[in-house]
């Protein structure tokens, strides 16, 4: 019996979001800085004669139906670009909540693609692979190599990845899912309308101060609109900012995962321990993030 192939497809932080303004063709302009999580969810692909989906996991029955999972799009946008692609049996064990501004179909995707690239024999950087992650969503580009990096427009312009320093974080999600059209509609910027902003920097080897310190002047402007969508992300913000030792607290994405960043392990542990006391019922994970 063939040996199943896995990876792990750890949950994107939008560390800044930065919005430049709106395209005429309605999409929104993007400048962000991505990193990932330790945490996230598992996938494994026992090669076969057919390509099939399996979903199990504490949030399994959020992942949507085998005909709409992003795993099953990108590989069939990849299987359509490459004749005699090797495929086989996915199963996704689904931990990460959905619709959390934590890019979690997406890095579902991307892990898919990577796995059935090392099937095949293809590295990550082939074009059919980078298509089939484009075409499949706005961040399965950064999610096929999950490294630390910029990302532009609509996230489809990649920076080479950075050297960051390790950031002990606390994610929370108050269990609400919240739809990106949602919070750009809230945003209210009209195509073609641009909004003044200063250039991002793109770190590469800051120490942890000085990466913290960059952080503080920048921001997520969605994170206003995603507020008026689910007030429920400035109760968890609040809470995340009320713990001992929190240097940033800020939301991911278009919401409802926020994020806390801590000096050390022990600090974050610490306060997800307290949140999770405070909301038994939301999700709430101490993390790394690079």
């Amino acid at each position: 019996m063939p040996q199943p192939l896995a990876t792990r497809a750890p949950a994107k932080i939008n560390l800044t979001l930065h919005v430049l303004g709106r395209r005429a063709d309605g999409y929104h302009d993007l400048e962000s800085l991505v990193v990932f999580a330790g945490t996230g969810d598992d996938l494994q692909l026992t090669p076969g004669s057919s390509l099939m989906l399996e979903v199990s996991g504490p949030t399994a029955p959020l992942a949507g139906s085998n005909a709409d999972n992003l795993v099953m799009k990108a590989a069939r946008l990849l299987a359509e670009r490459l004749d005699g692609l090797k495929v086989g049996t996915f199963h996704l064990t689904k931990r990460l909540p959905v619709a959390a501004g934590i890019g979690g179909g997406s890095s579902d995707a991307g892990a898919a693609l990577r796995l059935l690239g090392r099937l095949n024999g293809l590295p990550v950087s082939h074009p059919a692979l980078r298509e089939a992650a484009r075409l499949t969503g706005a961040d399965v580009p950064v999610c096929l190599e999950t490294r630390a990096r910029m990302m532009w427009g609509a996230g489809e312009e990649l920076g080479p990845a950075l050297t960051l320093p390790r950031l002990f974080a606390v994610l929370v999600n108050p269990r609400v899912p919240v739809e990106t059209p949602a919070v750009f509609r809230a945003l209210g910027l009209q195509p073609g309308q641009g909004l003044a902003a200063t250039a991002h920097p793109a770190p590469d080897g800051p120490s942890l101060d000085v990466l913290l310190a960059m952080l503080e002047q920048t921001r997520n402007d969605l994170e206003l609109p995603a507020l008026k969508v689910q007030p429920l992300i400035g109760e968890a913000l609040g809470l995340l900012r009320e713990t001992d030792g929190c240097r940033l607290a800020r939301m991911s994405g278009s919401g409802a995962t926020v994020f806390g960043l801590y000096d050390d392990c022990e600090a974050a542990a610490k306060a997800a321990q307290g949140i999770r006391r405070l909301r038994p019922d939301w999700w709430v994970k101490a993390t790394s993030l690079r």
